[in-house]
């Protein structure tokens, strides 16, 4: 297990700092015994944690948004300023998300058109096909994961244009109307990110199927 997880933290350094194409970055990476689908495996579980940690933070900034709507006019540019930070957090942590997806993407693209070449290559009938359906279950299961992952990714957008929406408000009215706005705008928001931990959850847990049935017993 130490072996595996020093071997994935390479591949990471490297991808780093490899500025090749796709193709020389996975060689690469193969020659130190780090193959595309160590790196899909390790993907998903990243791309898995940072839903995780989104879901923290979009459940934080709700708590903030909830207290700004009790606080009184005088406090209302710091109370700007928190919210402004939390807003800022919760899109870093959307980018994230997105940007580990695409990870997960790349490498599976990879990895799948290597493993169709391949395919080709057997001189047994039985073996090819064997292999064939290997290759069609598991680009079954990680187009379901991968659907799960893009409706987690979707239903962030709808929360982060509410509280940019309102952010930008708050910042040019420092006053009761804000206030009021900023209430009548919570339950929507609380809703939506209620829908939006419901659907990570639903990825994460697919996240860790597909992650269990790539891994060898």
């Amino acid at each position: 297990m130490m072996k595996d997880t020093l071997r994935i933290s390479i591949a990471v350094g490297l991808t780093v700092l490899l500025s090749a194409c796709n193709t020389v970055k996975y060689n690469t990476l193969e020659k130190i015994g780090i193959h595309k689908r160590d790196l899909l495996v390790s993907n998903v579980e990243d791309a898995r944690d940072a839903q995780k940690e989104a879901q923290t933070q979009f459940k934080d900034a709700l708590e903030r948004f909830g207290s700004v709507v009790q606080i009184e006019e005088t406090g209302l540019k710091k109370a700007y300023d928190r919210l402004s930070d939390e807003y800022e957090d919760s899109q870093d942590a959307a980018e994230d998300v997105s940007d580990e997806i695409d990870d997960v993407e790349d490498v599976a693209n990879a990895l799948f058109k290597e493993w169709n070449e391949e395919i080709k290559l057997y001189s047994d009938p039985n073996l090819r096909s064997n292999s064939q359906q290997q290759l069609r279950d598991t680009q079954s299961r990680y187009g379901e994961m991968l659907s799960t992952m893009k409706a987690a990714e979707r239903s962030m957008e709808p929360v982060l244009k509410t509280f940019r929406d309102n952010v930008l408000f708050l910042k040019h009215n420092l006053n009761a109307q804000a206030v009021g706005s900023l209430r009548q705008t919570f339950q929507s928001l609380e809703g939506d990110i209620d829908r939006l931990v419901q659907q990570m959850n639903q990825s994460i847990e697919r996240s860790n199927q597909f992650i269990a049935e790539m891994r060898p017993s």
